[in-house]
C-alpha cells in the first residue's frame, strides 16, 4: 500500500474511554489482566495441540488455529487500549493506524472463515463418521488453513489500498480505542462510497457465505442428531458441538451489531463496550469454552503438570 499525496493528516488521536478519571487505574489493572490471561491462555493451547499426540486431529488442529488467532488480534488491540486506559488520549501515526486497522481486520476475517471449517469439520464427523478420517485430512486441514488466511489477506489488501486514497483534511480524533472502520471512515472529508461498497462486496465471502455454510452445517447436523434413538447418542453429538456454537454465536452476533447494523453516532459508548467484548473479551473466553468442557484438553493439560513435576523432582 502506498500513501497518497492528498492525505493530509499525519497523526490520528484516539479518545479511548473518557470521563473514568477515577477509575482509570483499575481498567488499567483489569484489562492489563484480562490480556496476560488471554496471552497464557491461548500460548497454553498451541502448546498443548503441538505436543500432545492424542490432541493431534483435525478438531484440535483447527482450535490451535483459532488460539492463534486470538493471540494475534488481542495483540494488535490491547497495547493501545491499555495506552487509552491510562492517558487521555493515544495518538498514532496515521500509516500506524492504517496498519493496525488491516492486520487487525485480517485475523477478524481469518477468524469468520476459520469458524465455517470448524463447522464443516464437525458436520462431517457426525453426518459422515465413516468418511471423516479421508475427508478431513491432514492435508486438507493444512490447505483450508492457509486458504482462509489467503482470503483474509487478499481481501483486507483489497479494502486498505482503497481506504488509503481517501483524503483525511482537518478532522483526526476518533472517540474509540482502537482504528477502527466505521470512525476511519468518519474522519474523511472525502468521498467514502466506494470504500462503503468494497467493504460490502468483500463482506460477502468473509463473512455472509462462511455464516451461511455454519448454518446449513448444523441444519444437517441436528437433522442427523434427532435419528440418533439414544439419549446418550444424542448428548453425546451435541457435546462435540456445543462449545463451537458458544464461540459462533459470541464472535458472531457481536461482530453483526457493530457491522451489520453499526450503533448511532450518538451510541459511541455502546460501540466501544461491544468492540471492547470481541477485541479483549473474546480471546480470553474462546480457550475456556474449549477447555473446560473437553476431557482430551484437560487430560493433555495434566499430562504436561505431571510431567514437569517429574522433571522437577529429578
Amino acid at each position: 500500500m502506498s500513501m497518497k499525496n492528498q492525505t493530509w493528516v499525519s497523526e490520528i488521536v484516539l479518545l479511548g474511554f473518557q470521563n473514568l478519571h477515577n477509575f482509570k487505574v483499575p481498567l488499567f489493572s483489569l484489562f492489563l489482566l484480562i490480556y496476560i490471561l488471554t496471552v497464557w491462555e491461548n500460548v497454553l493451547i498451541i502448546v498443548l495441540v503441538a505436543f500432545s499426540r492424542n490432541l493431534h486431529s483435525p478438531m484440535y488442529f483447527f482450535l490451535q488455529q483459532l488460539a492463534l488467532t486470538d493471540l494475534l488480534g488481542s495483540t494488535i488491540i490491547v497495547p493501545t487500549l491499555l495506552q487509552t486506559g491510562i492517558y487521555d488520549k493515544v495518538m498514532l501515526p496515521f500509516v500506524g493506524c492504517i496498519i493496525q486497522f488491516s492486520f487487525f481486520t485480517a485475523t477478524e476475517a481469518f477468524e469468520c472463515l476459520l469458524l465455517a471449517v470448524m463447522a464443516y469439520d464437525r458436520y462431517v464427523a457426525i453426518c459422515i463418521p465413516l468418511r471423516y478420517t479421508s475427508i478431513m485430512s491432514h492435508r486438507v486441514c493444512v490447505t483450508f488453513s492457509l486458504m482462509s488466511w489467503l482470503l483474509g489477506l487478499i481481501s483486507v489488501l483489497l479494502l486498505g489500498n482503497i481506504m488509503v486514497t481517501l483524503q483525511f483534511c482537518d478532522q483526526n480524533t476518533i472517540n474509540h480505542f482502537f482504528c477502527d472502520f466505521f470512525p476511519l471512515l468518519e474522519l474523511s472529508c472525502s468521498d467514502t462510497s466506494l470504500v462503503r461498497l468494497t467493504n460490502i462486496l468483500l463482506s460477502f465471502p468473509v463473512f455472509f457465505f462462511p455464516f451461511i455454510l455454519i448454518s446449513v452445517s448444523y441444519m444437517c447436523i441436528a437433522h442427523a442428531i434427532l435419528k440418533i434413538v439414544s439419549h446418550t447418542g444424542r448428548q453425546k453429538a451435541f457435546s462435540t458441538c456445543s462449545s463451537h456454537l458458544a464461540v459462533v454465536s459470541m464472535f458472531y452476533g457481536t461482530l453483526i451489531a457493530i457491522y451489520v447494523v453499526p450503533p448511532r453516532k450518538e451510541s459511541q459508548t455502546t460501540s466501544k463496550v461491544l468492540s471492547l467484548s470481541y477485541t479483549a473479551v473474546t480471546p480470553l473466553i474462546n480457550p475456556l469454552i474449549y477447555s473446560l468442557r473437553n476431557k482430551d484438553i484437560r487430560q493433555a493439560l495434566d499430562h504436561l503438570t505431571n510431567n514437569q513435576k517429574a522433571l522437577g523432582v529429578t
